[in-house]
């Protein structure tokens, strides 16, 4: 006889008006369906959607050139900023590269400042693609800003001083990934982007209207995300999951082929990877340590090390 499974849970859209409405509610809400799923969706979120549509219309004339021209934006090192070519990133433990291509943009430093020595300067296609600097950075800016206050809702539910995070992320080392996942064919992989968890403090992502993208829940279900169209996705990335003991779950996550027909629609999404300052300690913080739940994480590690140790796993340093 064959056994009934519950459905999967469904991760409900959490509006962002209540951010100034009622902020203790709105931490507390957020805060719990992290703690539960590693995710979490945000409707309202009050980013404008035509500059969003603007971005992503300069992203995708910038997918559409040809290879050799978008090659021309590949760094010597992969991943670092500018175009990251279809075949290079690959998950952990994996022998299959995602299929994907992207775009990197991180964050403008002023002159002499310490982190130059290891975060590179923007590159931009402006001679072949007119106004990406100009949507592509404001967007940049609009998901930092909206991730700071995301973080003062995380700490108010950790029970932190509301800015907590702040000053840990004020140059961080985060990237901005312009992606774009070109039609599948119907004997190819059935993955477009193979299971893992984030690097990075917390994950902000626009564009995850068309499907795919799925969470495991703690069960081994994986559980699709489908967010109503302008919301925002967010998750927890291994920084945060480190820092507070586990307390929030990096979840893993993964991105699969869409049904047939939609298998000839190209996949654009627009993740924000924010990141801790460079020189950052990740020292697990004492209120998520208990008899319970011992430190998991004796020795501390700088923000950058870590970034660099996961980054040369994914082949992207």
């Amino acid at each position: 006889m064959s056994q009934a499974h519950a459905p999967a849970p469904a991760i409900e859209a959490l509006s962002f008006t209540g951010f100034d409405a009622d902020f203790d509610r709105f931490s507390q809400t957020l805060g719990g369906s992290f703690a539960r799923y590693g995710f979490a969706v945000i409707s309202d979120h009050g980013v404008p959607q035509p500059r969003i549509d603007a971005a992503l219309a300069a992203t995708k004339a910038f997918f559409a050139l040809p290879e050799a021209v978008k090659r021309k934006y590949k760094l010597p090192v992969s991943g670092a900023r500018g175009y990251t070519p279809f075949g290079i990133e690959t998950a952990k433990g994996e022998t299959h590269h995602d299929l994907k291509e992207f775009w990197h943009v991180g964050r403008d430093l002023p002159p002499a400042h310490p982190y130059r020595s290891h975060m590179a300067d923007n590159v931009w296609p402006d001679a072949e693609v007119a106004q990406f600097h100009e949507t592509v950075g404001w967007l940049y800016a609009a998901l930092d800003a909206m991730g700071l206050k995301v973080l003062e809702a995380i700490a108010v539910y950790l029970g932190l001083d509301r800015g907590f995070f702040l000053p840990t992320v004020d140059f961080g080392n985060s990237v901005l990934r312009l992606l774009h996942y070109p039609p599948v064919p119907f004997d190819g992989p059935e993955i477009r982007a193979a299971a893992h968890e984030d690097i990075n403090v917390i994950t902000l992502l626009l564009g995850a209207e068309e499907a795919g993208l799925e969470v495991k829940d703690h069960d081994g279900r994986w559980l699709p995300i489908n967010p109503p169209p302008g919301s925002l996705v967010c998750n927890i990335g291994d920084m945060l999951q480190r820092l507070t003991n586990h307390r929030l779950p990096s979840t893993t996550h993964r991105v699969v082929n869409p049904a047939p027909e939609r298998r000839g629609v190209p996949r654009y999404s627009t993740p924000f990877f924010l990141h801790f300052n460079s020189d950052y300690e990740i020292v697990t913080l004492p209120n998520c340590v208990d008899a319970a739940h011992p430190d998991r994480y004796p020795r501390s590690i700088t923000a950058d090390d870590f970034l660099q140790e996961r980054l040369r796993e994914i082949k992207l340093a």
